[in-house]
């Protein structure tokens, strides 16, 4: 079965919403100056109140693993999401499980997975594009996902409408959406979200 990590978390009512309607993994944006940044008081409060078997994921971009491993501890994280340039060394110190994120825009970027494989817990494959100003981007090759031997969350583009095609072509471990079941940056669309949510369980 594909696991659903919807990212972008902002408020405790979007957070119960996608639990809700069938998320396994939340995923939660401390990167300032974009516009889904949040906070750790307030990604705590929010973890706090998650039902049971919802994993709540930090997403970071080239912090300092001291600052990771202190903004984990005070939300309650279970999982870490590397964006940015980490290194396999940084990986390897802060002590969660690490999903990878690997921009891609053709083939020859899945060489970059190799230096992570037996660190990581996965690799997310994402666009190449600007994602900071909150706009939706188009999509990856789908076909990408299917790496050998590591688990593959596939990011980028995905909607209700497009995503149970994603699965059938790249059949990933779990796909991620961020502006796909947003009314508004930061702000989710229930209808979009369960939409969403289904098509993924319709497509295994």
């Amino acid at each position: 079965m594909t696991r659903v990590k919807i990212c972008g978390i902002t408020t405790l009512e979007d957070a119960l919403l996608c639990a809700e309607a069938g998320a396994d993994a939340l995923g939660f944006i401390f990167v300032e100056g974009t516009p889904r940044h949040v906070t750790p008081t307030a990604v705590a409060r929010i973890v706090r109140a998650l039902p049971p078997f919802v994993t709540p994921v930090g997403v970071f971009w080239d912090h300092a693993p001291g600052h990771v491993k202190a903004v984990a501890e005070t939300c309650g994280l279970r999982t870490l999401q590397l964006h940015g340039d980490e290194p396999p060394e940084v990986v390897a110190q802060l002590g969660l499980p690490v999903i990878k994120t690997i921009k891609v825009r053709g083939p020859e970027d899945l060489a970059r997975v190799a230096p992570y494989r037996g660190l990581v817990a996965a690799v997310l494959l994402d666009s190449a594009a600007r994602w900071s100003d909150g706009a939706p981007r188009a999509p990856i090759a789908w076909e990408l996902a299917r790496v050998e031997g590591l688990p593959v969350v596939l990011a980028a583009g995905l909607t209700p409408d497009n995503v149970g095609r994603a699965i059938e072509i790249g059949r990933p471990y779990a796909v991620d959406v961020n502006s796909g079941v947003e009314a508004s940056p930061g702000r989710k669309d229930p209808d979009r979200v369960r939409r969403f949510v289904a098509a993924v369980r319709e497509a295994g």
